[in-house]
């Protein structure tokens, strides 16, 4: 008990919660300095000043949150004095009691959305306007206000003080698990959101999220200059991933896979500057050459619109919503910050200056030397997706996907498979049991995606495309990408100490076990790889990986800022910027190893589109990915696992020293790209 007294009473001031009481947001904190002072005062001279720091914070946090409907200064100077919880005995009750209501509701109202949800995510037939309507609802969009109203939100904030991210990196090293877990219970309330307004954002990123999940090219009605089809009757690839995913699965075609590989990065140039037709997208009626951007029906040239800017007209409306969330964060008064010193808890500075030493460093363009020689011509753009470091790309594709048949024909069939893969990557049967009763397995509508649960009692959601002859080796490999983060989901909803703490300190962290699990694909399969460059070969295909999506990131935080620099942008003037700021990063840091100079290519993602700023997360992901392999290569795999990721959510730098005893850096991955290179000249 001792302890949690200590970490409530260490005199710190709070970035957040330390105001002068300006106004916030629309109505605004009635509770002047002053007020704040005379409250502070009474009640230390009630409770004595052992707990100053509690107090000073406590009243603090609660004034930023105030508004005139919660009441008068008498009312506000009552409820400070009557809720704060001196004795750490019924401190720690008020946690306990805190954190199962949390749970219910957080987990009660998860569960809403993701059945909500399922018209639009799984292939239920056609989306109708009632199932985006439903969809786009957020049955919890008034929560966050209800908890305010029924005071719940202000006992917290009250007894748990918020710690900025400089405080937790100073004081977190010291602290105990419940000393952790109290810290984040004061993460819970810092802003307050008006529930319409989130509701506005929800409706405008389901509207978004469905646009791309149903955004497809039909492959086999695509053709070249002389009129020849290139790809199969009945592919059908979603944009970026199954076009990405396709460029990469043609480095093993020696005979046609570059002419192959050049009309897909067509295509995704004619997504990316919206000349696309629109009547070729998600339509099997046409047949299109992407070159000379011509349309067919039946033999017979049609005319034919282009997209109507479309892809940037959702990414404005995001923009819009969030930028009237805005003034409801006064410490953190844009999405950026928001985005990287609190959801990712590194500042933008720090991921720009990783991203930028790595894209700049001579390791990558040795390894872009590499890869034109293993090639045997110049690069081309989309080889920013190269494939062959890694052993699967010199397997042919039938071999892969009859593998994969034989096991995988359905989404049930991956279900029953879940023990079979678990134990084989090491885990006891009972515990790989025990996770295929939490994962549920679901055929997807678009490329797939994990959804975690937000209390025990609910389960984490694997959904996964598959077609109708079942899965191929493309869809399994990003299944097994999403298996690995429904792993992660599970172990820390149910194997971490505290509720407060489940998760992982960022999104990144669950992409870099998502992509461990990737990597391990053909082992799961009981394909054998007996190559011994294989490591060097891991090691070369991590940093190439980082190469390609960490450009990708940098556009993304670019035009952020150049949202917010525009923001009456129209959808005209925000793609002429994305194809602008996309081409000047790539001249940067692509052009001198490419041999080419103003290529778009990097604003192809759809994230970009659907979800703000989630992009950084792949590469920092694939940071902690590498050191985590490299820390896991002589131990048991499924231990390791289970002791880094039951750490759960500490911050990301004492993350990384508790899981393999070094900070977050890109020296490991080009350490071990230069010794690859090295070793594969020789």
């Amino acid at each position: 008990m001792k302890r949690i007294v200590l970490l409530l009473t260490i005199p710190i001031l709070l970035t957040m919660t330390n105001c002068t009481q300006k106004e916030k947001g629309v109505e605004g904190s009635p509770i002047t300095q002053a007020q704040v002072e005379q409250t502070q005062k009474a009640m230390l001279e009630k409770f004595g000043d052992s707990q100053k720091f509690r107090i000073e914070s406590g009243v603090n946090q609660v004034a930023n949150l105030w508004r005139t409907s919660d009441g008068t200064f008498d009312e506000f100077n009552t409820f400070c004095e009557e809720r704060f919880v001196a004795d750490a005995a019924e401190l720690e009750t008020l946690f306990n009691k805190l954190s199962y209501g949390f749970e219910v509701l957080n987990g009660n109202f998860l569960k809403i959305n993701k059945d909500l949800m399922r018209p639009l995510h799984l292939d239920m037939g056609p989306i109708t306007q009632i199932d985006m309507m439903f969809g786009g609802f957020s049955a919890s969009a008034h929560l966050s206000e209800d908890l305010y109203t029924s005071k719940i939100a202000f006992v917290t904030a009250l007894n748990f003080p918020f710690y900025s991210l400089n405080e937790k990196t100073e004081l977190g090293p010291n602290w105990t698990r419940q000393e952790w877990a109290f810290a984040r219970m004061g993460d819970r309330f810092t802003s307050r959101v008006p529930a319409e307004l989130q509701q506005n954002y929800s409706r405008i990123s389901t509207n978004a999220d469905a646009y791309i999940d149903d955004y497809n090219v039909f492959m086999g009605n695509l053709r070249n200059e002389k009129g020849e089809q290139l790809f199969p009757d009945g592919m059908k690839l979603i944009t970026h991933w199954g076009l990405r995913d396709e460029i990469k699965s043609q480095y093993a075609n020696t005979e046609s896979g570059l002419e192959k590989q050049k009309m897909v990065y067509q295509v995704m140039q004619r997504i990316i500057d919206q000349s696309i037709p629109q009547n070729v997208i998600s339509n099997n009626e046409y047949t299109w050459n992407p070159i000379s951007n011509e349309v067919y029906k039946e033999d017979k040239k049609v005319d034919a619109t282009a997209e109507p800017n479309t892809r940037y007209q959702h990414l404005l409306n995001l923009f819009k919503a969030i930028e009237d969330m805005d003034a409801f964060y006064p410490n953190m008064p844009t999405f950026i910050q928001r985005r990287f010193e609190s959801t990712y808890e590194i500042p933008v500075e720090d991921v720009e200056k990783l991203f930028i030493d790595l894209v700049s460093s001579k390791e990558v363009r040795e390894v872009g030397k590499l890869i034109s020689q293993r090639l045997g011509r110049p690069l081309e753009p989309f080889d920013i997706w190269y494939d062959g470091f890694k052993s699967r790309s010199s397997i042919p594709a039938e071999v892969l996907d009859k593998a994969v048949a034989k096991r995988f024909t359905s989404a049930e069939a991956y279900q029953n498979e879940i023990t079979n893969i678990l134990t084989s990557l090491g885990w006891s049967k009972e515990k790989a049991k025990f996770f295929q009763s939490k994962i549920a397995v679901e055929g997807s509508r678009g490329a797939g995606h994990a959804w975690g649960a937000a209390m025990r009692e609910d389960n984490a959601l694997l959904r996964t495309r598959i077609g109708e002859n079942g899965m191929d080796y493309k869809g399994f490999n990003i299944a097994m990408h999403e298996f690995g983060h429904t792993v992660e989901q599970t172990i820390t909803l149910h194997d971490v100490d505290y509720y407060t703490l489940n998760g992982v300190p960022n999104t990144a962290f669950t992409e870099a076990l998502a992509f461990i699990f990737q990597k391990r694909d053909l082992d799961v399969l009981g394909i054998k790889d007996n190559n011994p460059e294989k490591n060097h070969l891991l090691a070369l295909d991590n940093l190439w990986q980082c190469y390609e999506i960490m450009g990708v990131s940098l556009v993304d935080i670019n035009l952020w800022r150049w949202l917010y620099e525009n923001p009456n942008a129209t959808p005209a003037q925000l793609k002429e910027a994305t194809i602008t700021i996309a081409k000047d990063i790539w001249n940067k840091y692509y052009a001198d190893v490419f041999g080419s100079t103003d290529e778009p290519i990097l604003a192809v993602y759809s994230h970009m589109i659907s979800n703000p700023l989630y992009l950084s997360a792949y590469p920092i992901g694939h940071l902690i990915q590498f050191q985590l392999e490299q820390h896991i290569a002589d131990k048991h795999f499924a231990h390791e696992i289970q002791r880094i990721f039951e750490q759960g959510s500490i911050i990301p730098q004492l993350w990384m020293k508790g899981a393999v005893g070094a900070p977050l850096s890109i020296e490991p991955t080009l350490n071990a790209a230069e010794n690859a290179v090295t070793a594969l000249n020789k």
